[in-house]
């Protein structure tokens, strides 16, 4: 699997397209920016599709893109020698990731795996660092977004540690509402517990039962194709 890893990546690239108005109009940062740079960021940004089960990218793969979900949902995660692996993040719509591997043009640490088909944004490596060199703007949206990344990472390795599997269900949906680092209109997931299950590592039933005891508890709402979270504070605190 591993030696093909690039391969959906460049697939993208290579059946790409220009964002859409309403897709530029949903990106958190393309607002922020004055209109020579909306100008700049429109012409670099390229959109295509990944398959389910396809890996963005990869850890040790040299980094080409910034990467955001226009619609769909990934995870971030990481492979530990004894072949199990660490989950850092669920990434839904309208996320954004690897601002610190594109400031550094290094190699990623991580892998990113589509868990259903989904359309990715890339905005060149070199676009990316023009914004960074004239957009003020747009350095306060990066560093808004590495602060937050690393309390995510520090809340993804102690769910990942959680003995209580009721809270690490609670707290991964918390973060998958984080309103900076996965912004969701309402607070509702369109999200399947076998989706819900890959992201934490627990089984589809596991998850179940933790879903209903967080339903009765008045913190989530069960709905066909997903979930509402009604209280996102007492989920992040949860346990």
């Amino acid at each position: 699997m591993h030696p093909t890893a690039c391969a959906p990546l460049q697939r993208m690239l290579q059946t790409r397209r220009h964002a859409t108005p309403g897709e530029l109009h949903a990106i958190a940062w393309f607002s922020q920016l004055k209109p020579t740079e909306q100008r700049l960021a429109e012409r670099a940004l390229e959109i295509g599709q990944v398959r389910q089960g396809d890996f963005v990218c990869m850890a040790g793969k040299p980094v080409r893109a910034w990467l955001g979900v226009i619609d769909g949902l990934l995870k971030m995660s990481n492979s530990r020698a004894d072949g199990s692996s660490i989950s850092y993040a669920g990434l839904p719509s309208g996320s954004w990731f690897g601002e610190g591997t594109c400031l550094k043009r290094e190699a990623y640490r991580y892998d990113i795996l589509a868990l259903r088909t989904s359309t990715i944004a890339a905005l060149p490596l070199e676009a990316f660092h023009e914004l960074v060199n004239r957009s003020i703007a747009f350095n306060r949206f990066i560093m808004l977004q590495l602060n937050e990344r690393v309390g995510q990472f520090i809340s993804g390795m102690e769910i990942d540690r959680l003995a209580n599997t009721d809270a690490r269900v609670a707290r991964s949906l918390a973060a998958l509402v984080h309103p900076v680092l996965a912004p969701a209109p309402g607070n509702t997931l369109r999200i399947t517990q076998q989706e819900l299950a890959q992201l934490i590592g627990l089984s589809r039933q596991r998850v179940n039962v933790a879903l209903v005891r967080l339903q009765k508890q008045g913190l989530v709402m069960l709905e066909y194709g997903g979930l509402r979270v009604l209280d996102a504070a007492a989920l992040r605190d949860y346990g």
